[in-house]
């Protein structure tokens, strides 16, 4: 029996930790990894609340800034029990919570600055805890992104965790873009204060565009026994320098991607999707579902600033339930950032253009998502100013499961994209999806055969593009329902199962296969 510890900051296996996709891949990747008989441990940080009615296993003592910090293990009760899985989590007051999910804190001043603190004394409580032996002896860590990186720089420098280089180390990336870059020295935020007593070597660490700093993506790349990327084409997209906005590749990790595919430790793996065991909601249920969560959030005292506009959302609703139910609805379900969202931000007045084409349909168009201040600002604006826009600003997973049934279009215009999730859980349900001709969205819908896709060389291209593609859509909806509806057999025939991912995880990451 092979013995496996995730490591990540996201575990949607447990109730409230989860922000992104990276939830979704530590949730289901170890439910595969039990069915093949093999044990795992998955740890993420507490954030003040996870340890919550949780069962103490031990304490945790190790040095930072000259001082001794001690942690708190707890093992706790996951949504679903499955045999040969324990979930953990880390406790520590420094741990917190941020505004993101109540996971990441959004430092707009010095960014990364609260994250890399948290995830310093986590990572840290981490290798002590393999240390000590804690989920026992270990084959292989696996770890997602540059929160839990920190690990693979204790192993290979701090003399109290040179135990751990016996372990394979796996490292997922799942978003390039985000990189935990902070300071060598002379900040609280450094990580000379951390670690004052530490030799290392600055040029294996640094970051190529701020050589006072460390890059904790880049550590993650050039210290793992195998980096993955969570689909085939995303991983070619890579190892190219970036263009933005036309093109996102390596980020100014390029080299370093392009080395590790050439010593043999670079895997592009497609992320999997939940074809079992799935919570859907009622078919006719999203407008109830959408009033329901506006309710909610309109009692939440962190969304009072937007209490106006949850009432002028909840309104719109009950026009369109009472007057005149649509005929087409096109939705999105995501975070609002610059990687989902970049074009309409660039070109609000192409979304508008959209939303004036679903009029001929009598069709809506639903967003569902939380994000950036400056891209809610942009969609509550448009939601003002246009009926047919439904801005739901806020998190419900009831209202999300019916978007994803009952919508007719899935729009996912990413500037990038590693995996994507969205897409899959929409073909799921016979959605077909409009995407960007980019990175995982490549590798999942083909257009014309399960789905519509867009692309060009230039930004203005890609937004003519995108329109066009849009009309097409709408023109063989309208005018061609055999082939809609072969699009949406095709893409609810889709399987992109995890127990396929997983094989290849053995074969090529885990070397056990």
């Amino acid at each position: 029996m092979n013995n496996f510890l995730f490591v990540a900051a996201e575990n949607d296996g447990l109730h409230k930790c989860k922000a992104g996709g990276m939830g979704d891949v530590v949730r289901d990747v170890p439910r595969q990894i039990s069915e093949r008989g093999d044990k795992v441990h998955v740890v993420v940080p507490a954030y003040s609340r996870l340890h919550h009615g949780g069962m103490f296993k031990t304490n945790l003592n190790f040095e930072l800034r000259g001082t001794t910090y001690t942690a708190e293990l707890y093992e706790v009760i996951p949504k679903k029990e499955f045999s040969n899985i324990h979930h953990y989590v880390i406790h520590h007051p420094e741990i917190e919570g941020g505004e993101i999910a109540k996971i990441y804190h959004d430092n707009s001043v010095e960014p990364f600055f609260t994250d890399f603190i948290k995830y310093v004394i986590f990572c840290t409580a981490v290798a002590e805890a393999i240390k000590q032996g804690a989920f026992g002896e270990l084959d292989i860590v696996h770890m997602h992104d540059w929160h839990s990186s920190l690990v693979l720089f204790l192993k290979t420098y701090h003399p109290a965790y040179g135990s751990l280089k016996k372990i394979r180390f796996v490292y997922t990336i799942h978003n390039l873009a985000i990189q935990g870059i902070r300071p060598f020295e002379n900040n609280y935020a450094s990580l000379r204060n951390w670690f004052p007593n530490i030799s290392y070597d600055t040029e294996k660490l640094k970051d190529y565009r701020y050589q006072d700093c460390i890059n904790l993506m880049a550590v993650g790349i050039r210290f793992a026994d195998a980096v993955h990327t969570v689909s085939p084409s995303y991983k070619e997209d890579v190892m190219l320098p970036s263009r933005p906005p036309e093109f996102i590749g390596g980020e100014g990790l390029e080299k370093d991607l392009k080395e590790a595919d050439e010593q043999g430790r670079l895997f592009g793996i497609l992320n999997g999707s939940n074809y079992s065991n799935i919570n859907v909601e009622t078919k006719g249920m999203i407008y109830r579902n959408t009033v329901i969560a506006l309710f909610r959030w309109l009692q939440d005292e962190t969304k009072k600033y937007k209490a106006d506009f949850l009432a002028h959302t909840g309104e719109k609703i009950m026009k369109h339930i009472i007057e005149s139910r649509p005929g087409f609805i096109v939705s999105s379900v995501a975070r609002l950032t610059e990687q989902k969202f970049y074009f309409f931000k660039r070109s609000p007045e192409a979304f508008v253009a959209i939303l004036k084409k679903l009029e001929k349909v009598n069709g809506i168009f639903i967003l569902l998502g939380t994000g950036a201040p400056e891209y809610e600002e942009l969609f509550r604006k448009i939601s003002y100013e246009n009926r047919n826009f439904i801005f739901t600003n806020g998190q419900s997973e009831r209202l999300i499961d019916s978007i994803y049934l009952e919508s007719d279009l899935y729009f996912m215009p990413s500037l990038f994209e590693p995996c994507g999730i969205s897409q899959m859980l929409a073909m799921r349900n016979g959605v077909p999806c409009l995407v960007h001709h980019t990175g995982g969205l490549k590798d999942t819908v083909e257009h014309m055969k399960t789905g519509f896709s867009f692309d060009g060389d230039t930004f203005d291209e890609k937004i003519k593009n995108m329109l066009d593609t849009y009309d097409l859509a709408l023109d063989i909806y309208t005018n061609d329902k055999p082939l809609w509806k072969k699009i949406q057999t095709n893409a609810k025939k889709m399987r992109f199962t995890w127990k396929k991912s997983v094989d290849a995880y053995y074969k090529l990451l885990y070397l056990c296969g």
